[in-house]
């Protein structure tokens, strides 16, 4: 049942004409969802504020929230979370004789804590899983998914280690599918790489860029899926 809820999104971004990453496609998806829903409809809600009370966000979404229009209702977000670390920090204070709670060890849980990335993760390694069972089932998904242009290495990384719940032969087709697509794509990366540096030599200013304008971009998208 729960693959059948992340099959559409999953082939939507296997379908996606753009040439990005599909599971970066559905990464940002997530991420815009979760964004507008934390500052809209799950705003008030008492068991959504109790974990934002207590995780907090991390430094990325706390500003992809900060440049939303409802600064309102972040600023209700933080009063409310401000009151929770305020009392973890002072539970846990100098003098405190429980050492379990000393500051230091409340910020760094408090550090590595964000509601958003943790249902982010939740989900996205669903669909994950989910690419996995269609790429097993389905030979139409099959051929989407050798038909990419590009797969970036942290997501490569996972979908590999995702494979790990299929049967062998669709195991071993899926690696060398998705190898294919990460070696053809690192290829033409590494050539636009270098045109763009080469633009910066005289010798080659009145070239045309082809497709290297943006090459830097999608050398850091590709590596950090960032």
């Amino acid at each position: 049942m729960r693959e059948q809820i992340y099959t559409i999104p999953v082939n939507e971004a296997f379908d996606d004409p753009s040439g990005k990453c599909p599971f970066c496609l559905l990464y940002e998806k997530l991420e815009e969802d979760e964004l507008g829903l934390i500052l809209g409809a799950s705003m008030m809600q008492p068991d959504v504020r109790i974990q934002t009370n207590e995780k907090g966000f991390c430094g990325k979404h706390f500003n992809m929230l900060r440049t939303r229009k409802n600064r309102l209702g972040l600023g209700l977000i933080l009063e409310t979370h401000l009151e929770e670390v305020k009392d973890a920090i002072k539970r846990g204070g100098f003098f405190s004789r429980d050492k379990s709670a000393a500051p230091k060890k409340n910020i760094e849980k408090l550090e590595g804590s964000c509601y958003i990335c943790d249902r982010i993760a939740f989900n996205f390694d669903n669909m994950i899983d989910t690419a996995t069972i269609l790429y097993e089932r389905e030979s139409e998904f099959r051929k989407k998914f050798a038909s990419q242009e590009c797969l970036c290495l942290p997501h490569y990384r996972k979908l590999l280690e995702a494979s790990v719940k299929m049967s062998k032969p669709y195991k071993e087709d899926m690696a060398a599918d998705a190898a294919k697509v990460v070696d053809a794509y690192m290829d033409k990366l590494s050539k636009d790489v270098s045109w763009f540096c080469k633009k910066f030599d005289y010798r080659f200013e009145n070239e045309p860029w082809y497709d290297s304008k943006d090459a830097i971009e999608r050398a850091i998208k590709f590596l950090t899926a960032e």
